[in-house]
């Protein structure tokens, strides 16, 4: 059977990572997802490393898409748009606030052609406030969410970044949950809605549930977030590293039997879980004198063996390989016909009737631009008369190192 959203259509105007992650998600899931780009494409197109002329970024972001070039500076395009927007169940953009009302594509404009559309807004931080106007960037948005702060251990450490563009992604996973939401709302009561998203909501959000314990009780926050421990939970053997993490009183005294360290188990330090917590340094520095001594595979077979849970720390290049990742199945090779043979991660979710399911590869700028105004009702003629204006001919390519100045930015993170 086809993925479960076959049969709704997603128009995306949406850019860079915040928007077209999230509508990849639902591309895989069935969703017919057009992915409209300005004459000079996508950022991402340009970014990175390329096969065939496509970058890993791109190729990585939207799968199962198809592709079609609108140039909304010029005066038809927005008419083009809404066109489009009328044969749609969704439609998501990521400009900032102010943006598409300018263009001639805001939520008012969309709805006065298509009353039910469910209008996705993605922002950096909002709509309102004195950061709305700003230009995002991924690190700005951990800067002032608080999790670089979290990342860095206590207050009074150096804040750190999470290494990867956390919240774009974050923001586009939460796009796809509440774009499936908004559509089973609108199938119970029949009414369209707009849903809006900012990238500083979903991080807060995301840090509320294990991080913000601090500030939960109203007049009793903890003016000083200390940090739990200053060690890492990685731990050094002799040759390599590994995790081990033991949270209930069965796992720390099967650790203590494991590593053969009888007295650990009658130290006053540990004698309960908060007693762990509490003395978590002495702790983990006892276990790290321990796991030095031994390669990390025969420490995987002891500690296995005794119940506690543990884990290598596999390198990007090895991870793809490991038995558990293999037997998953969540990383897959498929063939693009211009960049050629990929390696992706599928779908993370399963569905055991309506699987998700991998149609084609990222599309090639404007690939599909005839397909997709035939279905719009355009005529043949009509399409004709558009190749000299705001949409490009079908064979319209992004010339390499050709990009101009694009639209007015797009909530992204920095290249790299």
């Amino acid at each position: 059977m086809p993925g479960p959203l076959h049969g709704y259509r997603i128009l995306d105007l949406s850019a860079v990572i915040s928007g077209p992650y999230g509508t990849m998600i639902l591309a895989d899931q069935g969703a017919d997802v057009i992915k409209v780009e300005p004459p000079t494409g996508d950022f991402t197109r340009a970014a990175g490393n390329k096969s065939g002329g496509l970058s890993a970024s791109f190729l990585n972001n939207n799968r199962n898409k198809r592709s079609i070039v609108v140039d909304l500076r010029h005066p038809d395009g927005a008419g083009i748009v809404k066109r489009l927007a009328a044969t749609c169940d969704v439609m998501v953009q990521n400009f900032r606030p102010g943006v598409v009302d300018r263009l001639g594509v805001g939520e008012e404009a969309i709805r006065a052609v298509a009353p039910n559309i469910i209008y996705v807004s993605i922002t950096g931080f909002g709509e309102t406030g004195p950061f709305a106007q700003k230009p995002v960037y991924d690190p700005i948005v951990q800067a002032l969410s608080g999790l670089a702060s979290v990342q860095g251990g206590s207050d009074a450490e150096r804040p750190r970044l999470v290494r990867t563009i956390l919240p774009d992604k974050l923001t586009a996973i939460t796009s796809a949950q509440a774009i499936t939401a908004a559509l089973l709302a609108r199938a119970r009561t029949g009414i369209g809605q707009h849903v809006r998203l900012s990238m500083i909501d979903a991080v807060v959000a995301f840090l509320w549930s294990s991080d913000m314990g601090a500030q939960t009780y109203v007049g009793r926050e903890i003016s000083q977030q200390r940090a739990a421990s200053f060690i890492d939970l990685i731990y050094e053997t002799s040759d390599g590293f590994m995790s081990v993490a033991v949270m209930t009183n069965t796992q720390w005294a099967a650790l203590t039997q494991a590593v053969n360290r009888p007295e650990w188990l009658t130290d006053p330090r540990f004698a309960t879980t908060e007693l762990r917590d509490l003395n978590i340094n002495d702790r983990l520095e006892l276990i790290q004198s321990v796991l030095i001594t031994r390669p990390t595979a025969e420490w995987m077979e002891i500690l296995n063996a005794a119940g506690v849970p543990c884990a290598p720390v596999l390198a990007r290049r090895d991870m793809i390989h490991h038995p558990q990742i293999e037997a998953t199945g969540i990383v897959v090779e498929t063939e693009h016909p211009q960049a050629g043979r990929l390696r992706q991660a599928r779908n993370a979710a399963r569905f055991s009737v309506t699987e998700t399911q991998h149609r084609n590869g990222a599309p090639t700028l404007n690939q599909d631009r005839n397909e997709i105004l035939e279905e719009a009702g355009y005529t043949a003629e009509e399409i004709e008369q558009l190749s000299s204006g705001a949409l490009p001919p079908q064979a319209f390519q992004l010339a390499e190192g050709g990009q101009s100045e694009p639209l007015p930015a797009t909530p992204h993170a920095p290249p790299g």
